[in-house]
């Protein structure tokens, strides 16, 4: 048990700079980018440029701000549960890595909706014309893409079944 709370504390605080680090990008981007031209890193390729999104990935879903507060609420419960239901050893830290990143995500960008009105996104590919993202972008991005690739070639079946407690109920 003590292991476990370890590792929940070192979650949290994980979480809590992550969310800082998104918010702080962001502060950047609004006092350094809104109303300027955008702020070439590599010409043609990548730059820095503001832009307010009400909406959704790829502008989707403009102003539903209920929505995305009932998804990240989803999306937040289901990574609690599945951080209480995983053991706290070295083969599940990188699943429990994803579910902090992906509740910073949502969560970063649901302060944006709620403080704003509209999420800060200010990195942008120019080279393939990308929609332009912020940091809580990249972490829920970027974890779900790793995770796919670990259930795909790393972990098995069984090695998930902590989380739906299918172990417990063959057990009984």
């Amino acid at each position: 048990m003590k292991q476990k709370a370890k590792l929940v504390t070192g979650l949290i605080i994980g979480f809590l700079a992550a969310i800082g680090l998104d918010q702080w990008t962001k502060l950047l981007a609004v006092n350094h980018l809104m109303g300027r031209p955008a702020y070439v890193i590599w010409d043609g390729v990548f730059e820095f440029l503001y832009s307010e999104n009400r909406g959704a990935a790829f502008g989707m879903l403009q102003g539903k701000q209920w929505f995305f507060l009932i998804i990240a609420v989803i999306v937040v419960a289901a990574a609690v549960y599945s951080i209480s239901r995983m053991p706290a050893t070295k083969k599940y830290l990188p699943l429990h890595l994803i579910a902090m990143f992906l509740c910073a995500g949502a969560v970063g960008n649901m302060i944006d909706r709620f403080t704003r009105g509209y999420v800060v996104d200010f990195l942008y590919f120019k080279l393939i014309d990308f929609p332009i993202f912020n940091v809580a972008d990249c972490y829920v991005t970027v974890s779900m893409f790793i995770f796919i690739l670990m259930f795909l070639f790393l972990y098995k079946e069984e090695d998930l079944n902590c989380l739906s407690g299918r172990k417990e109920r063959e057990a009984d």
